[in-house]
């Protein structure tokens, strides 16, 4: 039970406190995502460097799953390689698919892992993984434009 407490601090500390929230003026992709069922919505920033996520920044509305998602995911992804990236959210996806049977990897995932019980809910699943389809969205449409 403890771990679960932990975990809903996580969770609403970088939903008050979110990470990377402004949007950054420049950058090589933008992409705008709602969620249909809730609400939810996000617009997030992608800048890409020489096959590193250089910058990604975001702005957005809803619940603190999808807004604490949303800053977890840039502090996990700015500075990776795109290939560690999408590895991670990779881990990510397959996490949120997992039904509640997995805890997730806390050494890739980091603050992720926090998100672990939202995988029992089949309806906050979409909130969780908002800010993650945007990114892979936006890290596409970035690789296309510096191609």
């Amino acid at each position: 039970m403890q771990l679960d407490n932990l975990y809903q601090e996580v969770i609403l500390d970088h939903y008050k406190n979110p990470q990377h929230k402004k949007l950054n003026p420049t950058f090589d992709a933008q992409v705008h995502h709602i969620n249909p069922s809730c609400g939810d919505e996000i617009t997030l920033n992608v800048t890409l460097d020489a096959g590193l996520v250089k910058e990604v920044s975001w702005d957005g509305v809803g619940c603190s799953i999808s807004q604490a998602s949303a800053s977890i995911l840039t502090d996990l992804l700015i500075g990776k390689s795109l290939d560690r990236a999408q590895e991670i959210s990779d881990a990510f996806m397959h996490l949120m698919q997992s039904k509640g049977t997995e805890t997730g990897d806390a050494e890739l995932l980091e603050d992720a892992v926090a998100l672990a019980g939202v995988s029992q809910y089949p309806a906050r699943i979409k909130c969780a993984l908002l800010g993650w389809m945007a990114f892979k969205d936006a890290s596409v449409q970035a690789i296309a434009k510096n191609s």
